[in-house]
This record gives C-alpha cells, structure tokens and sequence, in this order.
C-alpha cells in the first residue's frame, strides 16, 4: 500500500499574508490575538473565515458558524479563488520567528493506513491519546464541507534523510511572510513524484525498520505530530462514506485520504515544546501542598515540574515516571483539584504564559517539562500514545498555518 501520495492541491491567487492564518487550537485563552487577526484580515479572503477558533467557542454558536463556513468554502470555489495543481506534491520550507527553517512536504496520506487505537499496529499512529468526543462536531463539519484545510502535520522518522534527499524543487507556487509572529514560508511543485513516493515507500521496509528499532514487529511509519483530532475525524467520516461505495470506487474516493505535510522528526528545526497546565476560577491557596502530598510516593531526583501560584513558583522532584506517565498523573491532579475546588483546565503553550496565567487571582498551573524527540516513536511502540495535550510542536507561532487546500466532495 502506498501510504503517501500526491494530490490536487488548491491554492489561493488572493493576498497571501491576510490569507494564511495560524491553526484554530493555538492561543485558546488569548481571544486577544484572534482580535488581532479579524483586524488584519478585514473583509480579504482567508483561511480565518473558515474555521472557527476555539478561542471563540464560548462567544459564538459552531453549528451557526459551521454553515457559515461551509458557504464560504463554496463561494471562494466558485469565484475562482484558488488555483488547482493537480496530482502534486509541495516541497515547503517554514522559516521560524528564530531563523531556523523547518522543511517539510505537502500531500495526501491514505485513511486506510491510519487508526488512533490505544494498541493498534497500523503503519500511521496517534502520538497523544484522542478524545472521542470531540470527534463528533469535526465528522460533522467534514461531512458537510466541500474543502480540507488542514493544520495536520505527521512524522517520519528519518535519520538518513532518504525523503528529503529524494526532492528535486520545479516551480515556486507561493513565497511570503506570515502575520502575527509566525516567520515566513516558501513552496515549491516536486518535480519527480515517483521518485518521492518510493523514498517515503522505504521507510515502511522491514529491514530499515530493523535496523532503527531493532524489530520490524509493531513499527510505526509514520506518528501524527499535530492535528492528531483532525486526522481521526477524517478517518471517521471516511468510515462512513467507504460503507456507502462499492468496492470499486474506494481507492480514488476523495474522502479516503487527507492532506497533511510530512516532517522528519530530526529536522533541526523541529523542538518539543511541553504543553503546560493552568486551572483556571479556582482556589488557588492549597495547590502546592496537595500537589506535593500528591506526588509524595515519587518525590526523587529524576524528572522536575514546576508548581506556579500568585505566592511563586516552587520545583518539585519527581522520579520513577517516565515523561507519559508524569503528564498523565499531572492531569490527573488537576482534574482532582478541581472536583474539590471547583475551575476548570486549559492547557497552554509557553512557558512565560503559563506563569503569567498561574499567578492570576485564582489560577493555578504546573509547568511540565520538555521531552526529547528521541522518546517519541520507541514510546508509542512500547506503551501507546502518550497522554492528551501532551507536547507541541514548538510555540505556538511556530504552528503550522492554514494554507494549502483540497476538494473532499
């Protein structure tokens, strides 16, 4: 099975800049910086106008904005908005508010290789657990929209480069600054496809996969890096369109693949960020002291979290967890705090925003510490995904951006 295919990419002939915007999960308790991006994108097409950032999901009603969404799809189809390159991959290279230049290939992966199962053995795997309900609203949206847009990313585990080493850049199809902090990004149409495939082809063999985990038995070829809902609610919709098609039909049906940009998780560019904890309208006073007596059976030297209030920041020594098991018994803590203490939990990225959030007038947070890329796919092939909300790619200027597009009806 060939997992990793080209596709008909559409992309905009509108204003780049006011066009791209930042995927909807970033910045979720800053509804100031999606003020930010309404006012830069006015009445311009853009990505911003369909999606709904979950920022705004207290002040606006998503099944209201899900048929504005869907319209805007349509409208922006036919009055010749994008342009089609068809069965095409795009070579792309990200540079970061830092400098550094993340590269990375745009094309469809096949549904069929992929499964967010706690113990599946699918080529294609969930690094973080998936949360089943919020599936759900996002089948629905696929369901209904004539486009993908998609912020997911996936990983290769590519010591030797073989992918990246395959790509012969042609055409430049896009080359402009991101708004908002986000650096600058430039496409380019692969010339040579076949080429391309069979390298991504050879990370799935076995004597490679031998040779990096020491057995091909349950490898991963690829681990979703973000947009891990995103993918699981593509397979879902794809799940239910496949049982009304017959057999012949499925291979070239739109709705079996989605679009997503490879990555090689060796990238020097690539950084695992941790996502941070912060409990929100709560009772903030005796939240050092019942973490620490939570954490008393694996208090140690080892790994460390950070306890932050408005009264400081006090470290905490943890050993005898590896970093899954450390993120999950964090959440379990919080969950717990706020079943005592009422709140609720938002999951932040940064290190300096979360302290900032923690020492409000009743908030708290748990400052997790990074994990190294190395931990990522020997984990997840040892013991499943990690825990939700888990890591990030990165801050999150550093996300990926709305851009390329794809018809999925």
């Amino acid at each position: 099975m060939r997992i990793f295919k080209p596709a008909d990419i559409l992309l905009p002939t509108v204003d780049m800049y006011r066009w791209s915007v930042v995927a909807c999960d970033q910045f979720t308790s800053e509804p100031e910086y999606w003020q930010q991006v309404r006012a830069i994108v006015g009445d311009a097409p853009s990505t911003l106008n369909m999606m709904l950032p979950e920022a705004e999901l207290g002040t606006k009603d998503p099944e209201t904005e899900s048929v504005k969404i869907n319209a805007t799809m349509q409208r922006y189809l036919d009055t010749g908005v994008f342009r089609k390159y068809p069965d095409s991959y795009i070579y792309l290279e990200r540079t970061l508010k830092n400098g550094a230049v993340r590269r990375g290939i745009m094309g469809m992966f096949d549904l069929e290789a992929y499964d967010w199962a706690e113990r599946t053995h699918s080529p294609i795997r969930a690094t973080e657990h998936t949360v089943e309900d919020r599936l759900p609203p996002r089948v629905k949206i696929r369901r209904n929209a004539p486009l993908e847009m998609p912020h997911i990313m996936i990983f290769m585990d590519d010591p030797d480069d073989i992918v990246f080493s395959s790509v012969t850049k042609g055409e430049k199809v896009y080359d402009f600054e991101l708004m908002q902090d986000g650096g600058s990004i430039a496409g380019w149409l692969v010339e040579d496809n076949e080429r391309l495939a069979k390298a991504a082809e050879k990370l799935g063999n076995e004597d490679v996969l031998r040779r990096k985990y020491g057995s091909a038995d349950n490898a991963i070829v690829f681990a979703m890096g973000d947009g891990n809902h995103s993918l699981a609610a593509a397979k879902r919709h794809w799940e239910e369109v496949k049982k009304t098609l017959p057999e012949k039909a499925r291979a070239s049906a739109p709705a079996r693949y989605a679009l997503a940009e490879l990555v090689n998780i060796h990238d020097a560019a690539i950084s695992f960020e941790p996502i941070h904890k912060v409990v929100f309208d709560t009772e903030s006073a005796d939240f050092v002291a019942e973490a620490k007596a939570f954490f008393a059976d694996n208090e140690g030297e080892g790994r460390s979290i950070d306890l932050v209030t408005g009264e400081g920041i006090e470290r905490l020594n943890i050993s005898d967890l590896t970093i899954g098991q450390l993120i999950g018994k964090c959440e379990d803590f919080c969950v717990a705090y706020i079943e005592r203490h009422g709140g609720y939990i938002d999951y932040i990225h940064g290190d300096c925003e979360c302290v900032e959030m923690a020492q409000r007038f009743g908030c708290a947070g748990i400052l997790l510490p990074r994990m190294e890329k190395s931990e990522l796919f020997s984990s997840v092939m040892k013991s499943g995904p990690f825990p939700k909300k888990s890591f990030s790619i990165g801050h999150g200027n550093d996300k990926r951006y709305y851009l390329e597009c794809r018809k999925i009806r």
